[in-house]
Parts: C-alpha cells; sequence; structure tokens
C-alpha cells in the first residue's frame, strides 16, 4: 500500500539562543544598552522598569513584554520610584518574516503565555549553568546534567510562544470572525482562575499564616481539590507556593533597602528572624545577609 507523505511546514523557527538571563534589579540600576544583530524579548515578571527603544522610553509593569528587533538599541534602568523588578531577557535568532509584527510592540501577556513562559525558563534554568543574572554575562555554558533534550524543550516553547503571540495579534485584529472554545479549555480556563485567585489572596495577606483548611473554607475547596489544582496549575503545593511569594517578597524588600532583616521577618508573618533566615536560604540558596551584599555587589 502507498503511503503518501506531506512535509510539514514551519512558519516560525528559532535557529540560535544568545543568552538567557532572570534578572533581580535593586532600585538605581542602570544598564547603559546595547545593540545586536537579532531578537531580544524582556518580560517584566515583578515590579517596574523603564526601557529605552532607540528613541522611544517606556515604563514597563509587571506582566509586560517588549520586544527589540535586531539593531535597534536598547537600555534598561529602575528608577528610585519604581518597585524593584524581577526581569526575563532572552536573546534569539529568527529570520521569519513574521516576526515582524512584533516590531515597536510591547504586549500583555495572559494567562496561557505566561505559563509558557513559565515552562521556557524552568528548562533554561535546568539546561545552562549558572549565573543568569549577570547582564554582562552572555556566554551560554550547558549543564552536562542536564534532562534529556532541554535544549529543544526551550526552542519549541520558545517557538509556541511566539505563534501563540502572532496569533493573539491576528484575532485582536479581526474581531467580527469566530472564536471557537473547547469544554476542556473553558475548564483549564476555569481553574486557572481559582489558583489565581487563590494567589492573589496569599500575595494581600503576606503577613498571615494559614492552613489548608482555611484556604479550603475560604474558597470553598476540598483538599482533594486544592491539591489538584495547585499540582496541575503550579507544579507545587499551596503552602509552598505561598512560602515562595513570602521569599520572593523579602528579596524585594532586601533590594529596596528601606527595612533590616528583624522588620522583613516581622512583617511577612515570621515568628522569629531564625524562622525567616532559614526558609530564605532553603529557598535562595543563601542567607539573607549574603543576598544583601549580591545586591550591593550588582550595583
Amino acid at each position: 500500500m502507498d503511503f503518501p507523505s506531506i512535509q510539514l511546514q514551519e512558519s516560525l523557527t528559532i535557529q540560535t539562543l544568545f543568552s538567557f538571563h532572570y534578572f533581580e534589579y535593586a532600585k538605581g540600576f542602570v544598564f547603559d544598552g546595547e545593540q545586536h544583530d537579532f531578537w531580544e524579548i524582556l518580560y517584566v515578571d515583578k515590579g517596574e522598569v523603564e526601557v529605552r527603544a532607540d528613541d522611544h522610553i517606556h515604563t514597563l509593569h509587571q506582566g509586560n513584554m517588549i520586544f527589540h528587533k535586531p539593531e535597534e538599541f536598547h537600555t534598561v534602568s529602575v528608577k528610585h520610584e519604581h518597585t524593584p523588578p524581577n526581569l526575563i531577557v532572552i536573546c534569539f535568532e529568527c529570520t521569519s518574516p513574521a516576526m515582524t509584527i512584533f516590531e515597536k510592540k510591547i504586549l500583555a501577556l495572559g494567562d496561557r503565555e505566561r505559563n509558557i513562559l513559565s515552562l521556557i525558563i524552568q528548562e533554561g534554568f535546568q539546561a545552562f549553568l549558572p549565573p543568569f543574572d549577570k547582564p554582562t554575562v552572555h556566554h551560554l555554558e550547558r549543564n552536562p546534567h542536564a534532562p534529556f533534550a532541554s535544549e529543544q524543550m526551550i526552542k519549541s516553547y520558545l517557538e509556541v510562544l511566539l505563534i501563540t503571540l502572532i496569533r493573539n495579534q491576528e484575532q485582536a485584529s479581526t474581531p467580527d470572525s469566530m472564536k471557537y472554545k473547547q469544554s476542556s479549555l473553558q475548564k483549564e480556563k476555569a481553574e486557572q482562575r481559582i489558583v489565581q485567585q487563590i494567589m492573589e489572596y496569599l500575595k494581600a495577606n503576606l503577613s498571615q499564616s494559614f492552613t489548608q483548611d482555611h484556604l479550603c473554607q475560604t474558597f470553598h475547596l476540598g483538599k482533594s481539590r486544592l491539591k489538584e489544582l495547585f499540582q496541575s496549575q503550579m507544579q507545587t503545593g499551596v503552602l509552598e507556593a505561598f512560602k515562595s511569594l513570602k521569599i520572593e517578597q523579602a528579596k524585594t524588600f532586601i533590594r529596596d533597602g528601606r527595612y533590616n532583616f528583624t522588620e522583613i521577618a516581622a512583617m511577612l508573618g515570621y515568628a522569629s528572624i531564625h524562622y525567616f533566615s532559614r526558609d530564605f536560604k532553603k529557598t535562595v540558596g543563601m542567607p539573607p545577609s549574603d543576598y544583601a551584599k549580591s545586591v550591593k555587589a550588582r550595583l
């Protein structure tokens, strides 16, 4: 029997990765700028930052992504009135004509796009060796213990992210087109909203201490359902996610420079600075004092 084949078309392909960064900047940080012949995306994972792209200056907030086209001069600075930012910066080569849609674009990412970006970051942390937070270090060193095909996963996820963003732009330009949503996608969206609501509740109450019972009662969920939702959407437990939020806020407080460690521990609901330092070191890999020194060194 004859089985005719079809060559699968590739409308967008990532040929090369140049840099992969996750920055945690303090107030007053200034990157004087650079210019290169490949694409760069900058995503604000937290806080605010001022970005210059050629002759245009933009203030980006959490959830914003800016694209720098090849040969576009760009700078980054953190004003003293800004919340200290966490930034994702990825540089890559893509010669697809479809990329022109991103020129001079600042996009607000939705849940789906943020989840894809999160997968890219998770793979990048496993595929390459640190440091990931030095603006002047662009050399990527492969991790000899990286999971199977981790670099290919980065390539695939990055292509999926770009394709998704292009489709979003096209749909936005044709508002009268029909948009079909399968029931499985509706369910996923609903689950994402529930987890997002819980995360927002936790963020607004970082000074508190919660139990699973309290969260179940507050959001009318069973324990098994709460566990299932967080494992599915966050790949962790709800209390572990709450602890991570506390530590991320602690890092922001340290970079802000207005509070000492005892004050930070109290504001985040820790009974003592000992428990705060223990959790911080377990999560970040260094005690708060060493993290504060690293922030000063980057400045």
